[in-house]
């Protein structure tokens, strides 16, 4: 029996290196095709919401930011009962404590997928709102789409090269050439919040 597949790209876009496992599970459906058990999905921040997906999966594949306290761009691959821990091993968003509870949760009604694996990257800046990703990371992403491919293919699902354009996972505004381009330069766009009430802590 062919195995149910879901890759998950999970994290928040607008927080600069939170994108990549968004960026990723993109990057994957533009670039392959897959036999019809692979289900590709942008997670992103929505926590329980994916509690539905995961328990229907055989096998889990998750790109995500992973504060290991490595150096910025460090890749790691994580498999099996590791998965979870890793999730929880310093929160940088309410995303990960809300994917830490989906898998809490899957095991708890019998349902967590068999075969468990996250693909994560070490962040070097969250603290860029409408930010991209970082160089230092985003040249991770090549290395981790080589991952799953390889994860895919142990699990019988091999990708092909697409021999025409997908259809986007994500809303098309927030494609990543598109939202590179379009962002208004520092000057005009404050970074790291509201300066009025960042200054009242200086005040």
């Amino acid at each position: 029996m062919e195995k149910r597949i879901l890759v998950l790209g999970i994290g928040n876009l607008l927080w600069a290196d939170e994108g990549f496992g968004v960026r990723c599970v993109e990057a994957l459906n533009a670039g392959w095709q897959f036999p019809p058990q692979v289900t590709l999905m942008d997670g992103g921040t929505q926590g329980l919401y994916l509690l539905p997906y995961v328990q229907e999966a055989d096998c889990l594949l998750v790109f995500d930011a992973v504060d290991y306290g490595d150096t910025p761009g460090d890749l790691r691959e994580v498999v099996g009962d590791q998965v979870p821990r890793f999730m929880g091993a310093k929160k940088m968003s309410l995303h990960q404590t809300g994917f830490q509870e989906v898998l809490m949760a899957a095991e708890l009604t019998g349902k967590l997928p068999a075969e468990l694996v996250l693909i994560g990257v070490q962040p070097e800046e969250l603290e860029d709102f409408g930010g991209s990703l970082r160089d230092v990371v985003k040249a991770q992403m090549a290395p981790a789409l080589n991952l799953a491919l390889d994860w895919l293919e142990r699990w019988g699902a091999t990708g092909r090269l697409r021999d025409s354009e997908a259809e986007p996972i994500t809303d098309a505004a927030l494609a990543i050439d598109l939202y590179e381009g379009e962002r208004p330069p520092a000057d005009q766009a404050y970074r790291l919040g509201d300066a009025r009430f960042l200054n009242l802590e200086a005040a």
